[in-house]
């Protein structure tokens, strides 16, 4: 009969003690005291670095370096780069730094698009009247 009421408690403490459940609470502790410990870091670089420019002459620095803020009276110029002669994209940059059009492939353009529009020119003239018509809509 002792062994029966052994066993029996035995399975009562197993059954009502709720070990997982607080393994469970511990990894979740374990994980928010981790995310605690990376905010105060945060919150530690952030005072120092709130520190560093509490000066104003380090605001300024901050203000024209971050945001290309100027003082009042003082104009901002910005410099873009150009493009190099040993770049191989020649299409950013200055305009004025790209080669030149042929004179004999813009007169190709120039009959390739007259001719396109005097096919296209009917269907234009109809759907413009046809816009002009409805406008109203707008």
């Amino acid at each position: 009969m002792v062994p029966l009421a052994v066993a029996t408690a035995i399975v009562m403490l197993v059954g009502w003690f709720p070990l997982t459940s607080i393994w469970h609470q511990q990894s979740e502790l374990n994980s928010t005291t981790a995310q605690i410990n990376a905010i105060k870091a945060q919150q530690h670089a952030l005072t120092i670095e709130a520190k560093s420019i509490d000066s104003k002459s380090a605001a300024i620095l901050l203000a024209r370096e971050q945001y290309q803020l100027v003082s009042p009276g003082q104009s901002l110029i910005q410099v873009l780069p150009g493009v190099g002669p040993n770049s191989a994209d020649q299409t950013t940059g200055d305009p004025g730094l790209q080669p030149l059009v042929s004179p004999s492939s813009v007169s190709s353009l120039a009959t390739t698009h007259n001719t396109s529009s005097k096919q296209h020119s009917s269907a234009k003239a109809f759907l413009s009247r046809l816009v002009r018509t409805l406008e109203f809509w707008r």
